[in-house]
């Protein structure tokens, strides 16, 4: 198979969807890699490598859609890619098409093969090509919290870990799968009071073992959230919906009963986000205040960290991009039950159903596709 890895365009998106180990494994197997000229760099891997390792170098990324047909990427496509994308072409990436139709309609009208990473999924409802980002996003989402709660960033001057005989900050999670778990364990580490709520009780049990003295579990409900917001200094969104939007757990309203300079960290923003009044930043421009409230809502977070982001997110997807090249993505989803659910758009059909249902589109079973 030919595969193409185009350097990635989103704003201040420096990861790679391919290593040059990555690639070494396609090419010693007898496929094609070709890679756009300076592709890894934002990651640390240079051309050279990538030619080492049996690739070869293409200069645009009009090139390497031109001539690929499984694309590997990292972030969705945005609008100006949208037109390189080819009928029956393979896009093995992060879509999170929940979150926005305009991608959808798009992927819909190129009659392209869509399998988004998000929504690959084992037989113990983990998701293993999540985890890997979701582990650093939530690492990152209390590194980042931390910073702007101090002062001169609008926050509320508070230090998260405390010092003797002053109280250490309070941090709220709001979910507690694999971000909310990374980011209790990295708030709890530097000294924070830290609460995670989740509506499952089994998985409440296991955190209550796992985790240090100073983590509590609380079971989520409106209630709850509305009375522990008033108190908290840093708040984090954590909660997902395999390939559906995510729910609105505070509210607009909400936001008034916070004090001012309380951080808000949305991780689920790239999936709609879980607080009402969130929506996309950058790393550039990556915070909004809203009634005194500092929101922080980086869609591709990991990305600000793209050598650990891009070695952890290739030696998940490797294995299955592997299998995709050396059967073709029907053979492969057929034989594997976790690539199947990972189709979400299949030559202009909608096959994955929390899309269909996001924007009220005609859903097609995925068997019938295959």
């Amino acid at each position: 198979m030919i595969i193409g890895v185009p350097k990635e365009i989103k704003q201040s998106e420096n990861r790679v969807a391919l290593t040059p180990a990555g690639a070494l494994e396609f090419t010693k197997r007898g496929h094609t890699v070709y890679v756009q000229s300076t592709a890894g760099v934002g990651s640390g891997f240079v051309d050279s490598e990538y030619v080492e390792a049996g690739a070869q170098i293409l200069p645009t990324i009009e090139d390497v859609y031109g001539i690929a047909e499984m694309i590997i990427k990292v972030k969705e496509p945005i609008e100006k890619e949208y037109s390189l994308v080819k009928p029956n072409q393979l896009l093995f990436t992060y879509f999170h098409f929940a979150s926005y139709e305009p991608l959808t309609k798009a992927m819909i009208n190129s009659n392209a093969v869509c399998l988004a990473y998000e929504t690959v999924e084992a037989s113990d409802r983990s998701l293993p090509l999540l985890v890997p980002m979701s582990e650093v996003a939530g690492r990152m989402a209390i590194q980042q919290g931390a910073k702007y709660l101090e002062k001169p960033q609008k926050g509320r001057g508070v230090l998260l870990g405390g010092v003797p005989g002053v109280p250490p900050a309070k941090v709220l999670v709001l979910g507690g799968g694999v971000v909310g778990t990374q980011a209790a364990k990295m708030a709890a580490g530097l000294g924070a009071m830290v609460t995670i709520l989740d509506v499952s009780l089994k998985r409440l049990r296991y955190l209550s073992d796992v985790m240090p003295a100073n983590v509590i579990t609380m079971y989520s409900n409106e209630l709850t959230i509305r009375r522990l917001i008033k108190n908290h200094d840093l708040i984090v969104g954590a909660v997902l919906i395999p390939g559906a939007k995510a729910p609105s757990l505070i509210t607009r309203d909400m936001l008034k009963e916070m004090r001012s300079g309380t951080v808000i960290v949305d991780v689920a923003v790239d999936q709609g986000g879980c607080i009402e009044t969130c929506k996309p930043t950058t790393h550039d421009d990556p915070v909004f205040i809203i009634d005194e409230v500092v929101h922080y809502c980086v869609a591709n977070m990991p990305g600000a960290v793209p050598y650990t982001s891009t070695v952890a997110l290739t030696n998940a997807t490797l294995p299955y991009a592997l299998q995709l090249a050396e059967k073709g993505w029907k053979k492969a989803c057929q034989d594997n039950q976790e690539l199947k659910m990972g189709l979400n758009v299949v030559n202009g059909k909608v096959v994955y159903q929390g899309v269909s249902e996001a924007f009220n589109l005609p859903y097609t079973p995925v068997e019938d596709v295959l």
